[in-house]
């Protein structure tokens, strides 16, 4: 018998290389190592062979046989490993629903409320929670005797400049005017501080949404015209709206905007307090000493603001009793929205 031990040594590698799966290596297995396999008939035939050959070829079949018996064992391993890690996945199953997070009712507001305003070219512009007096009153002709100035209704911080948590988001108006020349449109959202009493309908801290217009030649008509189309857009086309004579110390004439109340239609119920009507925001022709404060020239240029709460706004659209729900971060109130 002639045996040349390493071209069959180099054949089991050559086929081992391209072992795949457990059919190619049990026919891997049955070549070389089954009963009437290669390496079992070299072996059981090892007397043929002269005596000077005996030893060396029945040591290097024997490395053979064991080392493809190892191969086969860790092979098997890895291959039942693979078919325990296919049984774990069954696409066949329906996918697992994990909680996907959403924007707070108030954000979506606001949010709202903005885009309406930019779709008819106002910009929206941030300004700073920590303001001045100068910004937050004087700029805003809210003379030095009047009440909101006091300690009891804003926030003041500790400083030797008169900083303040700002009590309402128009000085991002004197900052705009400050920065830019007319024509102007823009909306201002932000959070505003006041130290009011927590309740069903007040917070310490709330949000607004201001909006002014500058330009040389702005109507009241022009006001009336914005805000019944936020209005209709918002809150549906066909509500009622009216305008009410108010004070605000920085815009001349002012007014109260009321809307027919979206839950009984104007024919009053608990929400509109049975007058039918919603009060939902502040409005007026900006006043000639905001103009001079911020350095516009005298009677060149004239303009509208307006600001609405977004807690109000928000409460009144979904039927919310209670404003401190928008704060407690309770899931299930929040996931309605």
């Amino acid at each position: 018998m002639s045996v040349d031990i390493e071209v069959i040594a180099q054949e089991i590698e050559r086929e081992a290389n391209v072992v795949t799966d457990s059919a190619s290596l049990e026919v891997l297995r049955i070549k070389y190592v089954g009963k009437k396999g290669i390496l079992s008939e070299i072996l059981s035939r090892l007397g043929d062979l002269p005596s000077e050959q005996k030893p060396i070829v029945g040591k290097r079949a024997n490395e053979l046989k064991n080392k493809i018996i190892n191969f086969i064992k860790e092979k098997e391993s890895e291959f039942k490993s693979a078919v325990k890690e296919t049984a774990k996945f069954d696409i066949t199953l329906p996918g697992t629903d994990y909680p996907v997070g959403q924007l707070h009712p108030l954000t979506q507001v606001t949010e709202e409320i903005c885009d309406i305003f930019t779709k008819i070219g106002f910009k929206i512009c941030e300004s700073p929670e920590i303001e001045t007096e100068f910004n937050n009153f004087t700029a805003l002709n809210i003379p030095l005797e009047h009440p909101s100035r006091d300690v009891f209704d804003t926030f003041y911080l500790k400083s030797q400049e008169r900083l303040l948590l700002r009590s309402h988001t128009s000085p991002g108006q004197v900052r705009v005017m400050k920065q830019y020349q007319p024509p102007l449109a823009v909306v201002v959202p932000g959070k505003v501080y006041r130290p009011d009493a927590v309740d069903a309908s007040h917070s310490f801290m709330f949000h607004q949404v201001e909006g002014f217009l500058v330009d040389e030649e702005i109507k009241f008509s022009d006001l009336k015209g914005v805000l019944t189309y936020f209005c209709r857009q918002f809150f549906g086309q066909d509500i009622k709206m009216r305008f009410r004579p108010h004070f605000f110390p920085f815009t001349e004439p002012s007014a109260e905007v009321d809307i027919s109340c979206i839950i009984c239609k104007g024919k009053g119920c608990s929400v509109c307090g049975k007058k039918g009507w919603l009060e939902i925001l502040g409005a007026g022709m900006i006043h000639p000493n905001v103009f001079k404060a911020v350095g516009y020239p005298k009677d060149k240029y004239t303009g509208f603001a307006f600001g609405m709460g977004v807690e109000r706004i928000c409460m009144l659209k979904y039927g919310i009793s209670d404003i401190r729900l928008f704060f407690e971060n309770d899931l299930r109130f929040l996931k309605q929205f």
